[in-house]
């Protein structure tokens, strides 16, 4: 690599923490360590990664907790590392915006491959041109992660614009949750797919009804951004 890319490993057993630096300076990473939830924000905001290797069960914020702290400032890469292996915290993981998520015990040449993935598809993804969906009293822009509502403004978690732009950017086409799944955190996902349902019902509550398109469930198959 040119110019190291940095990486945050958050974990409270600091052995793993050790283990895992050594997988990644090995690949010639930068690592940034951190222990605890606190800890980790700090070094967030002081040190800007690449991306973030984040612990769900830590001591004085969880995983969840930072996770959800770092999507209000940022979209960088961050992959949550579970040793559950709970459908639960990996749907919940993924409803806060993590990209990715790995369950320990894992394989260093595992996780070296799903860091070089996300960070693959996180530099490959914005485009120059400005990736913006227009509709009547609906205004979607991917570039900005904004949204607008007949002019005003609303908030909106990452990942829940990704998936309304990709709809909106699909007007008409039916996709299934798998599809949204690998279309969206563009993973193969092995588990719940109730993380969709969650994304479009709270999209939903925020969008409204709208007498020109709708955001439409197709029973037995998947979803829709309909346009009438």
């Amino acid at each position: 690599m040119d110019t190291k890319i940095k990486i945050l490993v958050v974990d409270d057993e600091k052995n793993i923490c050790e283990l895992i630096r050594l997988y990644l300076e090995k690949e010639g990473y930068e690592v940034l360590l951190a222990f605890d939830g606190d800890q980790a924000l700090s070094i967030f905001k002081n040190e800007a990664p690449s991306l973030v290797l984040l612990d769900i069960m830590l001591p004085k914020k969880d995983g969840l907790a930072v996770c959800r702290e770092i999507r209000q400032v940022s979209n960088i890469p961050v992959i949550m590392l579970t040793a559950k292996g709970e459908t639960f915290d990996k749907v919940l993981g993924l409803e806060l915006g993590a990209d990715d998520y790995i369950v320990k015990p894992f394989e260093n040449k595992e996780l070296v491959a799903r860091i070089k993935a996300v960070l693959r598809r996180y530099d490959s993804a914005p485009a120059p041109d400005m990736k913006e969906v227009v509709y009547p009293g609906l205004i979607v822009n991917q570039t900005n992660y904004e949204m607008k509502i007949n002019g005003k403004q609303i908030d909106i978690p990452p990942k829940e614009l990704e998936v309304l732009y990709f709809l909106c950017s699909n007007p008409n086409q039916v996709f299934t949750r798998e599809q949204l799944l690998d279309k969206v955190w563009g993973f193969d996902y092995y588990g719940d797919t109730r993380t969709v349902d969650v994304h479009i019902k709270r999209l939903r509550e925020k969008l409204g009804e709208n007498p020109h398109w709708q955001l439409k469930t197709v029973w037995g198959v998947g979803y829709k951004f309909e346009v009438k």
